[in-house]
């Protein structure tokens, strides 16, 4: 872009070109002002795509300005603004500017017409215009723009300067300064000004006790892929020549700005570290409440004197990538290309004499300073610097910016190595060998990857060795040829010499025949025969063999080779038998188990045959009948009766003991002791009851009597109410208390006679039993063969029964499913449902389309097909009766007229909140369901109303339709069975 004036160019399949120079008045002002002519040209220093347009701005004659144009016409100006701090004045200053997503505009340029006042501005888009300090060396010290980047929520600017912290002369370093994309400046201080304004140093050196410093930054190229900047780094004009490349992580810079500051308190006193008081700043703002809502939350005090970074960022490796000494690095690309085995960073440099260099860059040893080749540009004779490269991934080509010219050069050009050799040999990561096509490709280009080979294991060599290599052959020509022994053969002779092409600087001669010969034959010989070989077994039937060879002589240019077998074999070792082998007879069958469950052991045996060395053991065990025994149980005799709990009237309890001894037979060590099981009967006071113990009771008594002595005064209180039953079956007992009370009024149990404790059984009925499922049998065989049949499986209510009140099984005794639903042959489809009818049913039919000629008819089955109707769809079935009654008018209902409904239940919810409950009805009371031996009925209950519907099957002997309604009382749900009014209760 330097040296382009007066012109915009467009290059694609339709160049466009447009004018844009300096009017003459601005050019006279322009040269009223010391400037020369060619000065006071309009130069083209910013050359920005945004979407559909493109900003460019010129120097105009030291009166920069910028236009937005039309990208698909150049010609068509869309605004124009004023080019102050987007464009230098002077073409000679060094600047950099990008344009956001959101369309903001980042300049670092200089400001004035002078060039003292260098900025990093930012303009346009909504956000509003910031700039650095004015005339504050400690921000921007005589700067040279390189390059800037948007990443992330910041943008990064990249830049050379004279190092104000260096307190040794003049020096300059290379940095890297960032600010926050959403800075909105400060507040009464930093007004317009940067707020998140920060730098650090870059450093590229060579290490060593001393390194070897490249300070001034020329060049970047960012790999958004990998988070990588690459850098041309060189030393200072009136230094010698010398230049680098490194690279640096993104995470390294942002390690540097997370780091401590530099800060010098005045001009007398030395740079200091000092803490970063937001270690890790990532652009937050404060909130909208806080004082100074929206700005960034860094301290504005800190942002006017902390923008120093103390850490240097540092490359990727210690030593520059590359290195180049008498040379200076200009511009610099990187391409990545897939090769073989990986990855390859390529990097294009131009240089300051007009040729670019192609290089590698690898942290691999082998690979440093790995230069692959070097491109001229310029024609023979003339030099002149590279101002731009520019690599175009859709087209695979590089575009070289040169003072007057525009180059376009394709990165890949594998067709220039004609063999293998030379493709190898080039280390060039685009290209490979593809031994199917014998040709050097591109991987993109390979008939198959397998067959396609690359080797970047070093740098390729300059100043190349030549091995030598044959040219074409001679024609044929007559030549006599000396058999070797005493005849010579008249023949064809061709020859051919080593000069396709000669071997040079030290290259390999060319190795294999010069000279070849055809047309003088010799027919071969047998040499004699070998002595016969070892035979090839010691023991038993072998062989052995004698070999000879036909070279004696040996056949020669098409001379016949020789007749007959050149090996012969013959048996050996007829008479030596070899001894029987030493081998194990076959396992014999197991012996019987140690034990018949509970896990034993059984054993078989073998033996050795023909001696007794045989490997391994004669005998071999395996776990048996590792299943448990089964438990067998036994239960003591009972204890005789006891008496327990004895009142003073002779009324008592009884108990008696027994326990069970429980093993895991065949092994009686293994019996375990069982629990205790108590019984316990009541034995009233005048002898009703069966009970044993009469005699021992008498005793006590008579014993309790002549021991107690009852105080005068003392008796007994009225008894309490029983307590509650301590079993709810199988026989428990209850208790009521009464106290004694002396003559002054106080509780004393001993003073008077009997006991205050009485007890007495309760719910001696046994315990109710519920009922459970069988498992389900299995399937049915299917009704029909084809259009559509059912089968069914049932279970009962026996595992167990219920038994004493207890609850029977809820739930499906039969499920039914449809099979064989294929269309038989001769059917057509059948047609959708019917309405229904008066009797609950919906129909359907089908039409048989088989050849009426047909002996046998193919239809087989029903024409028509019946189904009940849902029960919301059945005509006339449904009625609502809201609530109306209360629990105890509800209760009165359940009598000998009321029906179970929790036999056979289900619940489902519907769309709505409502729920839907299904009931199949069955006698459980004394009430008559006359011809009908059940009802099927939904009930769905929403809040407020009752409503009933009611189903119809074929267990409806009669006509009529039998009204019912829905009683609950307490959790159990009754229906009510009558000819008359529906009425509902519901608690």
């Amino acid at each position: 872009r330097s040296n382009i004036k007066k012109k915009i160019l467009q290059l694609n399949i339709s160049p466009q070109a447009t004018e844009w120079a300096s009017d003459e008045d601005t050019k006279r002002s322009c040269q009223s002002k010391g400037k020369s002519e060619g000065e006071c040209q309009n130069y083209v220093r910013v050359l920005l795509i945004s979407g559909r347009t493109l900003f460019t701005c010129g120097t105009n004659a030291f009166t920069p300005v910028c236009i937005t144009r039309q990208i698909s016409n150049l010609s068509q100006v869309l605004d124009t603004v004023n080019g102050v701090a987007r464009c230098p004045y002077d073409p000679r200053h060094n600047s950099t500017a990008m344009i956001t997503e959101k369309g903001e505009l980042y300049a670092a340029t200089v400001i004035d017409f002078s060039g003292r006042d260098p900025v990093i501005y930012r303009s346009l888009g909504n956000m509003p215009p910031l700039r650095t300090a004015q005339y504050n060396s400690k921000w921007l010290n005589e700067p040279h723009f390189v390059s800037v980047y948007e990443i992330g929520r910041f943008a990064y600017f990249f830049l050379r300067e004279t190092a104000v912290e260096n307190d040794c002369g003049k020096m300059v370093f290379s940095r890297v300064a960032r600010v926050c994309k959403n800075d909105m400046g400060g507040r009464f201080l930093l007004e317009d000004t940067w707020t998140t304004f920060m730098k650090a140093r870059l450093n590229c050196s060579r290490s060593g006790e001393i390194p070897f410093y490249y300070n001034e930054l020329q060049s970047t190229f960012y790999l958004p892929e990998q988070d990588l900047i690459y850098g041309i780094f060189t030393t200072n004009v009136n230094s010698i020549s010398a230049s680098a490349v490194c690279a640096f992580n993104l995470s390294a810079i942002t390690q540097a700005f997370n780091g401590p500051f530099r800060y010098q308190e005045n001009p007398r006193t030395a740079w200091l570290a000092t803490p970063n008081p937001i270690p890790n700043f990532q652009c937050g703002t404060l909130e909208e409440g806080a004082n100074g809502g929206n700005l960034t939350e860094r301290s504005l005090q800190d942002a006017q004197r902390l923008f120093l970074m103390n850490d240097v960022v540092q490359p990727v490796t210690v030593n520059p990538l590359l290195t180049q000494d008498n040379l200076r690095f200009s511009k610099l690309v990187v391409d990545i290309v897939q090769g073989r085995h990986s990855l390859y960073h390529v990097m294009y440099i131009g240089t300051e004499y007009g040729t670019i260099l192609k290089a590698l860059s690898t942290t691999n040893k082998s690979l440093h300073d790995c230069y692959l080749e070097e491109l001229r540009i310029l024609p023979e004779g003339k030099v002149g610097p590279i101002k731009s490269l520019q690599i175009l991934h859709n087209d695979r080509s590089l575009f070289v910016g040169l003072n007057d010219r525009l180059v376009k050069i394709p990165l890949e050009r594998c067709s220039s190595y004609p063999t293998e050799r030379s493709c190898m040999e080039a280390r060039d990561p685009y290209c490979g060998w593809d031994h199917k096509q014998k040709r050097c490709t591109t991987i993109e280009e390979s008939s198959n990857m397998n067959q396609w080979t690359q080797n970047i294991t070093e740098c390729p060599v300059r100043n190349l060795t030549q091995d030598g290599g044959f040219g074409p052959w001679k024609p044929w020509q007559p030549c006599n040829h000396d058999d070797g022994d005493g005849s010579i053969s008249s023949c064809l002779c061709r020859s051919r010499f080593c000069n396709g092409p000669v071997a040079r600087c030290g290259g390999i001669e060319c190795k294999g025949p010069t000279i070849q010969v055809a047309n003088c034959s010799r027919n071969g010989g047998w040499t004699p025969w070998s002595s016969w070989g070892q035979c090839s077994s010691s023991c038993g039937i072998g062989f052995e063999v004698r070999q000879r060879s036909c070279n004696n002589p040996a056949p020669r240019h098409g001379g016949r080779v020789c007749v007959g077998q050149g090996r012969e074999e013959r048996l050996c070792n007829e008479k030596k038998p070899c001894p029987l082998p030493i081998v194990w007879t076959a396992w014999g069958p197991w012996a019987h188990c140690s034990a018949d469950c509970g896990g034993g052991v059984h054993s078989r045996t073998r033996s050795c045959e023909n001696g007794n060395s045989c490997p391994g053991c004669a005998t071999e065990y395996k776990a048996c009948n590792l299943e448990a025994c089964p438990e067998v149980r036994r239960n003591t005799p009972w204890t005789q009766w006891m008496p327990v709990n004895v009142s003073q009237d002779g009324s008592r309890q009884e108990q008696r003991f027994r326990y069970t001894c429980r093993a895991l037979l065949p092994d009686p060590q293994q019996l375990q002791l069982g629990r205790k099981k108590v019984e316990t009967r009541f034995c009233p006071n005048d002898g009703s009851g069966a009970c044993q113990t009469d005699s021992l009771v008498e005793d006590l008594m008579k014993t309790s009597v002549r021991t107690s002595s009852q105080p005068q005064g003392a008796r007994w209180g009225s008894w309490e109410t029983w307590s509650s039953c301590s079993q709810q079956c199988s026989r428990g007992f209850r208790t009521r208390k009464r106290s004694c009370l002396t003559i002054e009024g106080r509780i004393n149990p001993s003073a008077c006679v009997g006991s205050p404790v009485e007890y007495q059984d309760c719910n001696t009925q046994p315990c109710p039993v519920n009922g459970a499922w069988s498992c389900w049998s299995a399937w049915s065989q299917c009704t029909s063969s084809c259009g559509g049949g059912h089968y069914q499986r049932t279970r009962t209510c026996s595992s167990p029964p219920p038994a004493n009140g207890g609850d029977i099984c809820i739930g499906l005794h039969t499920e039914e499913a449809l099979c064989n639903i294929h269309a038989c042959e001769g059917w057509g489809e059948w047609t959708e449902w019917g309405d229904c009818d008066d009797e609950g049913l919906q129909h359907r039919t089908r039409r048989c389309d088989e050849n009426q000629e047909a002996e046998v008819s193919l239809c087989q089955g029903n024409v028509t097909q019946s189904r009940p109707c849902q029960p919301h769809e059945v005509p006339g079935k449904r009625m609502i009766a809201h609530v109306n009654r209360t629990a105890a008018d509800c209760c009165r209902y359940n009598v000998a007229n009321a029906y179970d409904m929790t036999h056979e239940h289900e619940k489902f919810h519907t769309a709505s909140s409502s729920q839907i409950h299904k009931y199949k009805l069955r006698s459980s009371g004394s009430g008559k369901l006359g011809n009908i031996n059940s009802v099927y009925f939904e009930y769905q209950y929403n809040p407020g109303q009752c409503v009933l519907e009611f189903g119809r099957k074929e267990a409806f002997l009669q006509e009529k339709m039998i009204h019912s309604c829905l009683i609950l009382c307490g959790q159990t749900a009754y229906l009510r069975l009558d000819q008359t009014q529906i009425s509902c209760a519901h608690k």
